[in-house]
């Protein structure tokens, strides 16, 4: 019989647990420490079950709206798990409709948190539906930012627009604000942002009774094209204070027609996921003067080309808008133009070269080409007429390529073939083509 050497073998496995302690370590400190927000955290739960709990007693509806946590819920179906989708964040962030918001909530909110071994700050702003009115002194909460043990809440305040849609504040520091907290890490708040109205449902999640976006896939795409711009209203001001408002009954007939062609594009281009923007005249008219002028006597919107669809023409026309005109082709400088009563729609498609984007012209009697070139834009939301709709984020860009340095004085006189600042000659549709390529109706 082998006999075993005690002391050898207790060496050895001393040798092997220290092995495999420093194993541990080195994982620990590689994969665990760096994956700083998967870290599984249950404080961070505490956390949330504690705040649920504060806004559940005092009657706060709060629901989830942190974009990492509804990731995870899109690809995988909540369950009654202990900890697969709460903890993994160092900041969640929920939101709530701030009208309901009241005194007495957010009184009991607040204590209720505090006994908790909370801290918080609340950041409000001026009200953004009053921005237009000679009114002020009236503020809105914006944001609020809980902290506990090194987790943190944000509490992003959601207030009804005239539109119909929900609208959120950008997160701004004050001077007496701490510097130190993460507010790079924070899902919302860069800037003011623009939501449909989400249909919330009730799920559990890590065993907390949640509620989220019905859609989360929706409620996802809308958070990343977010962006609101809010119009320059004090700008627009003194602009009409220099330039008066006509307000005769044609101009206030014109802006109604305007109102009721842009509800139409709203709904029926929306219906085939067409996204657009104001253009041209319509969209000057909303950053010079936050209104309709009132003798471009038309509607301009863009539509980037990769987003044509051919049934752009029939939702408008059953909605009652008559087809004039059709210039171009999807490839080249296609161009789309109704009718509703005495005002036009026009539909201008736009293409990316890379360096810079350009749209279309054609002259029907002659059959020449025309290129209007704009720098490198995105798209933001913004409130014009009661409507949600977009505008080019960097607007003043867009419009003086369009218009010039001499964009804010009115200018009456307009020869849509000379008078942009944009314009290129772009060459002549072949004669062989124009029965094709320039349809007038």
């Amino acid at each position: 019989m082998v006999r075993v050497n005690r002391s050898g073998l207790l060496y050895v496995l001393a040798l092997g647990s220290c092995a495999f302690l420093l194993f541990q370590l080195h994982y620990y400190r590689k994969y665990v420490t760096k994956a700083g927000p998967r870290l599984l955290n249950a404080d961070n739960q505490w956390t949330v079950r504690s705040f649920l709990s504060g806004a559940h007693t005092c009657h706060v509806p709060v629901f989830l709206i942190d974009v990492s946590v509804l990731n995870s819920i899109s690809h995988n179906a909540p369950g009654h798990h202990n900890c697969n989708f709460l903890c993994s964040r160092p900041i969640t962030a929920f939101g709530l409709n701030a009208k309901l918001w009241s005194h007495d909530a957010s009184s009991c909110f607040l204590a209720a948190l505090e006994q908790k071994d909370f801290s918080w700050t609340l950041s409000s702003g001026e009200d953004p539906r009053l921005v237009g009115l000679d009114v002020s002194g009236d503020q809105v909460p914006l944001h609020l930012l809980l902290r506990r043990h090194g987790n943190v809440i944000q509490l992003v305040f959601f207030v009804e627009r005239g539109g119909g849609f929900l609208w959120h504040g950008a997160l701004r520091l004050r001077p007496d604000q701490d510097r130190t907290f993460p507010f790079r890490l924070l899902d919302y708040g860069r800037h003011q942002g623009a939501y449909d109205r989400p249909e919330l449902v009730l799920t559990v999640l890590d065993g907390l009774d949640v509620r989220v976006p019905r859609n989360v896939t929706h409620f996802l795409l809308e958070q990343r094209h977010a962006h609101f711009l809010e119009c320059g209203y004090r700008d627009a001001h003194s602009f009409l204070q220099l330039y008066p408002q006509d307000s005769s009954s044609a101009a206030l007939d014109f802006r109604r027609k305007v109102q009721t062609l842009l509800q139409i594009s709203v709904r029926t281009l929306g219906q085939i996921q067409v996204p657009f923007w104001i253009s041209s005249g319509t969209c000057l008219g909303w950053l010079r003067q936050c209104e309709v002028i009132s003798y471009s006597r038309d509607v301009d919107i863009g539509i980037f080309v990769q987003d044509f669809r051919p049934e752009i023409v029939q939702v408008l026309t059953r909605a009652g808008l008559q087809l004039k005109h059709r210039f171009g082709k999807v490839e080249d400088s296609l161009e789309l133009s109704f009718l509703l009563d005495d005002v036009k729609l026009d539909v201008f498609f736009f293409y990316d070269d890379g360096q810079f984007m350009w749209n279309g012209g054609t002259q029907a009697r002659t059959g020449r080409k025309f290129k209007y070139v704009f720098p490198r834009f995105s798209l933001c939301w913004t409130m014009f007429l009661e409507l949600k709709v977009r505008v080019p984020c960097e607007t003043l860009d867009y419009v003086r390529a369009n218009y010039g340095d001499g964009w804010s004085v009115p200018t009456v006189t307009w020869d849509w073939k000379t008078s942009p600042s944009n314009v290129l000659n772009n060459g002549v549709w072949p004669v062989d083509q124009w029965e094709e390529l320039i349809q007038v109706f």
